[in-house]
């Protein structure tokens, strides 16, 4: 969605498949809190998850930067998730949990309710019926970005 409603040099993932853009706290009226903290973010703390997000959390603007993507986001959203989200790591191991452990990958459940990455219109209904059946009846907070292309 991100490369279908923004000019290139925006890259789709090789492998055609639904990505993470970010893991934000929400408060429940609706707004999402953003800078919450002064923080600063260390790659070198998450190496051992950068083959993983790599693939789950690409930069789709700029593939050699995936890590100053991921930094933006925990000094943008991430550190909002206190005390929940205790830091910068497990922050990032939150994301990988939710997709890889915990089955919450929206490429699989997406592709469970015939809802595949191929740029075709859905109606929102079928994209909330899909992952409501996909993750037990939970309820998705989705955003729509126009197309003012």
């Amino acid at each position: 969605a991100v490369c279908n409603s923004n000019p290139p040099p925006c890259k789709d993932p090789p492998d055609k498949l639904f990505t993470v853009h970010g893991l934000w706290p929400s408060n429940w009226n609706g707004t999402d809190p953003d800078y919450c903290k002064k923080t600063t973010f260390d790659a070198k703390r998450i190496t051992n998850l950068h083959a993983e997000l790599d693939i789950i959390w690409p930069n789709v603007y700029d593939r050699t930067d995936n890590a100053g993507f991921w930094g933006r986001q925990w000094e943008k959203h991430g550190i909002c998730g206190s005390p929940t989200i205790q830091d910068d790591v497990n922050y990032f191991e939150t994301v990988v949990n939710m997709y890889i452990t915990e089955k919450q990958n929206v490429s699989e459940i997406l592709s469970k309710g015939t809802i595949e990455p191929e740029g075709k219109q859905r109606a929102r209904e079928d994209i909330l019926k899909a992952i409501r059946k996909g993750t037990k009846g939970k309820r998705p907070k989705l955003k729509c970005k126009k197309n003012n292309r």
